[in-house]
């Protein structure tokens, strides 16, 4: 199927703003990407408490893109395919682009912390060029989804239909990887678009729940940031000592 021209006008002019599975994610992965490969790029090679513990934050984030393939190609490409058949089709094919990619750079990963000393700066500058290749091409597919995909569940879905999909998709994720998602996605979202997603949290999740996810990411924001939260979710006002 191929996204017309209109389409991917009425989202550009779309005044109101609709619910967009892409947003928060996207930001999230961004968020980490960016992080993990400016953490590699200041990497020093001949530290070996240092390369162990950027290589893992690397595998981590790999580990967050295949998990974040995987709902896509679970509950958002279905969700296209069932109302434009071939509409995900392009994006399901660079998904499995990205699958190979992540292989690769994980063991690209386990060639760095295998290599000896001598050889670990080599391994470190391929892994470093590398990762950013993939992330370059990343940013490029979410931008993708964000405006061809977007224009074709929208064309198509009420929010609610879509508040549903991305509902499912997040009951689908274990506790150990919302967490995750939360402390990448909250700090780099703007005020209203945190708020509104916390809460929506403390509305469906146990308060002990979402109590967590405000320690998890409070030291991760500013205090003005803290401050407009606090103010919008009407939190208790903490004692002054």
């Amino acid at each position: 199927m191929k996204i017309t021209s209109k389409e991917l006008e009425q989202v550009a002019a779309a005044e109101a703003l609709r619910f967009d599975l892409y947003s928060g994610i996207h930001k999230a992965l961004r968020a980490m990407m960016a992080d993990t490969l400016l953490a590699l790029g200041r990497m020093d090679p001949g530290d070996e408490a240092e390369v162990t513990q950027v290589t893992e934050r690397v595998l981590q984030l790999l580990g967050f893109c295949g998990s974040h393939l995987s709902h896509e190609n679970a509950y958002v490409h279905p969700a296209i395919e069932a109302r434009a058949p071939g509409g995900s089709e392009r994006i399901a094919h660079e998904h499995e682009e990205h699958e190979e990619h992540i292989a690769e750079l994980s063991r690209h990963v386990a060639q760095l912390q295998l290599a000896p000393a001598a050889g670990r700066s080599a391994a470190a500058q391929t892994l470093y060029c590398e990762l950013a290749l993939f992330i370059a091409g990343n940013f490029q597919h979410m931008h993708v989804e964000e405006t061809a995909h977007n224009a074709v569940l929208w064309a198509r879905y009420t929010d609610a239909e879509l508040a549903a999909v991305h509902d499912a998709l997040v009951g689908s994720m274990p506790p150990d990887e919302m967490m995750q998602a939360a402390r990448w996605m909250v700090p780099f979202m703007n005020a209203p678009e945190r708020a509104l997603m916390l809460a929506d949290l403390r509305a469906k999740a146990p308060p002990p729940a979402f109590a967590a996810v405000l320690d998890l990411v409070r030291p991760h924001l500013s205090a003005r940031e803290w401050d407009k939260l606090a103010q919008a979710l009407e939190l208790p006002a903490e004692p002054a000592w």
